[in-house]
């Protein structure tokens, strides 16, 4: 009998491929890291292995706080996110993550549809993380019958709020009052991208609403910044705002701007600006005329606190200001003001003529799209000539004249170059 003898073997085999145990180690942890997350007993150079395979979408309840490491926050970021900038979040990847989560959560939240826990159970995981929520928009209820609405409403009463349907959205108060870190809180009221279901009444801020946001924010004593833009906050609200932050112990800047707030509202606000520690007070188009900003205006000739105050697009007029003016004559502290589009005219840049000539702390006008007329510009560059504070100056659509413009903007950029100068001899002392 005749016998084939043949001997096979892999060419390409070699010992070199087979895995070290420490590998092997290595691969099981990352496979089972959810069931048993085990870092902490890793050698340094493991941990960073493991680190680098493990996936961005284990659970929240795992990873929070036990992974620090800003390298997997970084991939978490850039996987969900395609815009990502960190220098918003304290150059934290991980801050970023959980605000930016936590923010889309309430975002998606459908009032009586979506699950609370959602928003709960996320609580003790990011609460130590969060320091600023920017949430612009904020769902309604889901309608039982819109079609039966609709039929109730005629579009005339849709746009003019007639009829208006009680839509109150999530109430922010469980969730902000449990952040104890949290320090910037900015808010818009409205639906984004609607499409062809828009209704007025998605974007109404309703006075529900309003009470708990308030009670909220009173009891956040961390709060520096709180912002509420473009959610038709009238002077009933605003007072109501107001009253709760009275005495409030952290708020430093707080932004009203878009709304529809008037005089009594400015009035509550004028209250506030003395009652709290506000250094930035933004009400930028909004409905406030004279009477309002005489308010302010009393206000800031007593106040010690505010550097800046924006009142672009409201309707002031000469009355306004000018009682603007007569305050800063006193006030010793105001940096930057700006009044563009109130309807102003020579009265008024003849009182800040002197306002020029006088004080030695502002350093920010801003009269753009104004009638302040030759005149007027004449009178603010003859306050103007001995002024070695102004540094920004804006005059643009002010009908004041090319002439005197530019002689105006020569005197402010030598202010500039003085202050540059000033800054170069004497840096600021940094405390050991």
């Amino acid at each position: 009998s005749y016998y084939l003898h043949r001997i096979i073997e892999d060419p390409e085999w070699s010992l070199a491929t087979v895995p070290h145990l420490t590998e092997l180690c290595l691969q099981h942890i990352v496979h089972n890291f959810e069931k048993n997350p085990i870092l902490d007993r890793l050698l340094p150079e493991h941990q960073r292995k493991v680190l680098d395979r493990l996936s961005t979408g284990l659970p929240l309840a795992v990873t929070a706080n036990l992974i620090s490491d800003e390298a997997y926050w970084r991939r978490c970021c850039t996987e969900r996110w395609q815009v990502c900038d960190i220098s918003n979040y304290g150059d934290s990847w991980k801050r970023m993550f959980f605000e930016r989560h936590l923010e889309n959560i309430v975002k998606c939240f459908i009032p009586n549809t979506t699950d609370p826990n959602q928003v709960l159970d996320l609580i003790p995981i990011c609460k130590d993380y969060v320091r600023k929520l920017e949430v612009d928009q904020f769902l309604p209820p889901v309608k039982v019958d819109q079609k039966e609405e609709r039929d109730d409403l005629s579009d005339t009463g849709s746009d003019f709020g007639l009829g208006e349907v009680s839509v109150h959205h999530y109430d922010l108060g469980v969730l902000i009052t449990a952040l104890p870190y949290l320090e910037e809180l900015h808010l818009t009221y409205g639906v984004k991208n609607c499409g062809m279901n828009f209704e007025w009444n998605l974007f109404n801020f309703t006075y529900q609403d309003c009470c708990n946001l308030a009670v909220a924010v009173k009891m956040c004593h961390n709060l520096k910044v709180f912002k509420l833009t473009r959610s038709k906050v009238d002077d009933e609200k605003t007072r109501l705002l107001v009253h709760n932050l009275l005495d409030h112990p952290c708020l430093v800047e707080l932004n009203l701007s878009h709304n529809l707030i008037r005089d009594k509202g400015a009035r509550a606000v004028g209250k506030l600006i003395n009652r709290s520690k506000l250094e930035i007070l933004d009400l930028c188009n909004n409905q406030i005329h004279h009477l309002g900003a005489q308010a302010l205006a009393q206000a800031l000739a007593e106040n010690s606190t505010l550097t800046s105050l924006n009142l672009r697009l409201n309707c002031v007029e000469d009355e306004g200001g000018e009682a603007i003016g007569r305050a800063l004559l006193t006030n010793t502290t105001l940096k930057s003001i700006h009044l563009g589009s109130n309807n102003l005219s020579e009265p008024t840049a003849m009182l800040f003529s002197q306002v020029l000539a006088q004080n030695t702390t502002l350093m920010s006008i801003n009269f753009s799209c104004n009638h302040l007329g030759l005149d007027g510009g004449k009178q603010l560059l003859d306050g103007l000539v001995d002024n070695k504070a102004l540094t920004e100056f804006d005059l643009r659509l002010t009908e004041v004249g090319q002439e005197t413009e530019y002689l105006i903007h020569q005197i402010v950029w030598a202010n500039q170059q003085g202050s540059r100068l000033g800054s170069l001899q004497h840096p600021p002392t940094t405390l050991p």
